[in-house]
């Protein structure tokens, strides 16, 4: 198998090549960065590419957004996203559309040497391999979404001027309504998200949340 690593940290880079070598493996290189591994990619078109998620310069999401470039120009290249991060909204796009060679394994889950091995094996011959903790967190995020489209105009109008942290007079003084039309939307918001009266969660701030991570 022929292999691209992308991995900000130098040791667990030198430690996966090391790992993938004794075991057979042609590492091609190693990288840092996205656009390292972009760019090692077109060179030696490999097998596999194992990708972290957060690389520099702002350790966010770079690695992932790279590797769904990488899937763009090398749909053949099969990508590992091995990362202690679940991003959600890259996740649910990489797997898109029945996505075959694919694998997401979280860091700190991965206790065998083995079950990391069979899971390049798996996804070198077309396969796909996932965390149930990345499954279970991407399913999450698309019903968050669903419930949010499930919302009128005018209640996402309501919604985005509350993520502003508008009240609801100067909401309803934004949308030239009344103060009650206002919390007839926002009761509304409240029933479409599933946010019952609750003594401990704030609903206002739960409902934002929602719409700000939809």
């Amino acid at each position: 198998m022929r292999i691209v690593v992308a991995e900000d940290s130098a040791v667990l880079r030198d430690g996966l090549s090391l790992l993938l070598t004794t075991r057979g493996h042609e590492v091609l290189a190693t990288v840092s960065t996205g656009e390292a591994l972009e760019a090692a990619v077109a060179e030696h078109v490999p097998d596999i590419a194992v990708v972290d998620v957060r690389m520099p310069p702002t350790f966010t999401d770079e690695g992932i957004r790279s590797a769904l470039a990488v899937r763009k120009t090398h749909p053949s290249v099969g990508l590992l996203v091995f990362s202690q991060h679940i991003e959600t909204r890259y996740a649910a796009e990489l797997l898109a559309g029945g996505a075959r060679g694919v694998g997401y394994l979280l860091k700190d889950r991965v206790a065998d040497v083995r079950d990391f091995m069979s899971a390049c094996d798996q996804i070198a011959a077309g396969g796909t391999v996932l965390d149930p903790e990345v499954v279970t967190q991407v399913l999450g995020a698309s019903r968050r979404s669903h419930d949010l489209s499930a919302l009128t105009a005018r209640e996402r109008e309501v919604l985005g001027l509350m993520a502003e942290g508008r009240t609801n007079t100067a909401i309803a003084k934004s949308l030239y309504v009344s103060e009650g039309s206002v919390e007839k939307h926002i009761s509304s918001i409240f029933a479409k998200l599933g946010l019952p009266p609750s003594e401990t969660d704030h609903r206002r701030v739960l409902a934002v949340l929602r719409y700000l991570s939809g």
